[in-house]
């Protein structure tokens, strides 16, 4: 996953996880220097974290849920997403 900057990409993996029908509870961020971000959502359903490694042009991504419902769609939205090319 490529991304242009944290705030937009923390902004369009909290766009996916909704538009999937997670409920998020809490949410939390963390930009470390020289670089990297992370971000962690509490969901009802579980959770989703977001890690990246600027120094391997990386980012990660990681949901977990107890609903096979949404995670399959929160899959198809992201498979979308970047087939778009809004990565």
């Amino acid at each position: 996953m490529r991304y242009s900057s944290d705030h937009q990409l923390k902004t369009d993996v909290e766009r996916l996880i909704i538009s999937s029908g997670f409920t998020v509870l809490k949410f939390i961020d963390h930009v470390f220097e020289p670089q990297g971000y992370t971000a962690l959502w509490l969901l009802a359903e579980s959770h989703c974290a977001l890690h990246t490694f600027p120094e391997e042009h990386k980012a990660y991504i990681e949901i977990s849920s107890c609903n096979s419902d949404m995670y399959v769609n929160f899959v198809i939205a992201y498979n979308q997403y970047i087939k778009d090319g809004k990565n």
